[in-house]
């Protein structure tokens, strides 16, 4: 049974759960009620413990997600109060996409745009087809871009490509973007959902608390040093050792065999 609302719909299949952008009208683009919908989407795949890793993607051949809905914007972002309320969700929505302990993947077709980019940069893998666009064109609009998202491009893209980015507005090609670390593989259209499926079975046989663990390491190591949370990262690690995964990875290499893990 599919979750969340109708331009935002959670599904899962078996060991993978999609977020799929739903409106496709209008490239995918996110409205206030999408950006409510995802905290609850992705906290019902953070607590189902069959569910072994998210993809997001958008709807159609057309676009990932093409940044906000800016025909919403009157009724959305009309005042002060309004623009507060639409700012604490969209937050959240980020938040809740960052924050997810379980490995996610932006499965990406056509446009990637503003906070689409922004919302593919919160996964921790990201595959596009051919075809993808990718860009941040805030510059182009007048629009203020704030250290967040300055500082989640950076870590994915390095300072200098991030300025060029930013500072052209230009749109990159997918060969672009493999060649600048936005994404780490490239698929012919047609290619590019199987690909991205196998991607996630690979992750999905793999043992849940050395996922976690590793995820955690990843996102503490591009923190300032001194709020990087080692304590967690020693407990997530001691986890494993201590879990009948570990014994049943053990096993299985003595076995000569694939090993079944069940994150406990």
């Amino acid at each position: 049974m599919d979750i969340g609302v109708e331009k935002l719909i959670g599904r899962k299949d078996g060991q993978i759960g999609w977020m799929i952008f739903n409106n496709p009208e209008r490239r995918n683009a996110v409205s206030l009620e999408m950006w409510r919908a995802i905290p609850e989407v992705l906290a019902a795949f953070e607590a189902d413990a069959e569910v072994r890793v998210v993809i997001f993607t958008g709807a159609g051949e057309t676009a990932f997600v093409s940044g906000a809905d800016i025909s919403q914007f009157e009724a959305e972002r009309a005042d002060s109060a309004a623009e507060a309320r639409y700012s604490s969700a969209s937050a959240a929505a980020n938040a809740a996409m960052a924050g997810i302990s379980k490995p996610t993947i932006a499965m990406i077709r056509g446009y990637c745009i503003g906070g689409g980019l922004a919302v593919a940069l919160t996964c921790d893998l990201r595959l596009c087809a051919e075809g993808a666009r990718f860009a941040i064109p805030a510059a182009r609009l007048g629009l203020g871009y704030g250290f967040g998202g300055v500082k989640a491009l950076i870590d994915v893209a390095g300072p200098a490509i991030a300025k060029e980015i930013l500072f052209t507005a230009r749109q990159f090609s997918a060969e672009e973007a493999l060649r600048a670390g936005l994404v780490n593989r490239v698929a012919a259209a047609a290619e590019l959902e199987p690909l991205t499926r196998d991607y996630a079975r690979m992750i999905a046989a793999n043992a849940p608390l050395t996922l976690r663990a590793s995820k955690l390491a990843a996102r503490e190591a591009l923190r300032d040093p001194d709020k990087r949370r080692l304590a967690d990262i020693e407990a997530a690690v001691a986890a494993c050792f201590d879990s009948a995964d570990f014994r049943e990875g053990r096993q299985a290499f003595m076995e000569k065999r694939a090993p079944v893990f069940r994150g406990e």
